[in-house]
């Protein structure tokens, strides 16, 4: 990786590996909850290493465990650098599962939630997240999306994003407010991803560790990992972040010795012969 940092909406500098909260609460949406504690001492060390760019959410979580209350628990007063990125639009179903979308008269409502449990005048970030667990499904979000810039005018919101967005949807948001940040499926849209790096947009995919039913391909990833002594996980953060200058990477953990491991990815040196490897 040879540029570390990028210019998240032209004036917030952040670390190109990040971290996703979307674990520290549950391992999984429908999972058991884990200990709030465990999720306090990950955050603190994900900054001790070199962490500056959270991506949270105010549905991560259940049963009374929550990520934003986490992350206010242990890092605020936050550090000047700390970027926070988060996301509206899902709502949790009867079963705990973010299977449902809040109609556009319930993002403000969305937007301060956030604020108040992250303890915040103002958010870094926020996406509009489009539609539940499944993939983009075409709709116009323009409605949303100009509730969301509305917000931003007001100074809520410093930056807008869009997450599991098409080209049509991206287009769209894009004519109505700046876009800083898009956070689709894992390497989904390659076209996607180089109208980004040409605008200056960050690329920050969600599941960068082959989650949500897309698996990573291990035989390949080992080859290289064999050669470097790292982990096959090593390699796939540090593959996704020579991939391209524009993308950002957030793995998530609620576990202090992962966070260790998907952290050191960010040491890895590939060479021209490890991702032909990787590309095939």
């Amino acid at each position: 990786m040879t540029n570390h940092t990028f210019s998240l909406g032209g004036d917030l500098t952040v670390n190109r590996l990040g971290f996703g909260a979307m674990r520290l609460a549950t391992g999984t949406f429908d999972g058991p909850t884990r200990a709030p504690e465990t999720g306090v001492a990950v955050l603190r060390r994900a900054l001790e290493l070199g962490v500056n760019h959270i991506d949270t959410a105010g549905f991560y979580g259940r049963g009374g465990v929550w990520a934003n209350e986490q992350i206010r628990t242990a890092l605020a007063p936050y550090p000047e650098d700390l970027v926070i990125a988060t996301k509206v639009g899902p709502l949790l179903g009867a079963d705990g599962m973010p299977s449902e979308q809040a109609a556009p008269d319930r993002l403000r409502e969305l937007v301060e939630a956030d604020l108040r449990t992250l303890g915040l005048d103002r958010l870094d970030l926020v996406y509009l997240r489009v539609g539940g667990m499944t993939g983009p499904g075409g709709e116009s979000i323009a409605e949303r999306f100009e509730v969301l810039a509305g917000l931003r005018e007001e100074g809520l919101i410093r930056h807008l994003g869009v997450s599991n967005v098409d080209a049509g949807q991206f287009a769209e948001a894009r004519s109505i407010a700046p876009v800083a940040a898009v956070q689709n499926q894992h390497a989904d849209d390659m076209a996607m991803l180089a109208e980004c790096e040409e605008a200056g947009i960050a690329y920050v995919p969600y599941f960068p560790l082959g989650g949500g039913g897309n698996p990573l391909d291990a035989e390949r990833l080992g080859k290289v990992a064999a050669r470097l002594g790292a982990t096959t996980t090593q390699v796939q953060l540090a593959s996704l972040l020579a991939f391209s200058p524009s993308l950002l990477a957030i793995p998530g953990t609620g576990s202090l010795d992962h966070l260790e491991e998907n952290m050191a990815a960010g040491g890895l040196v590939l060479t021209a012969e490890d991702l032909a490897v990787l590309r095939g």
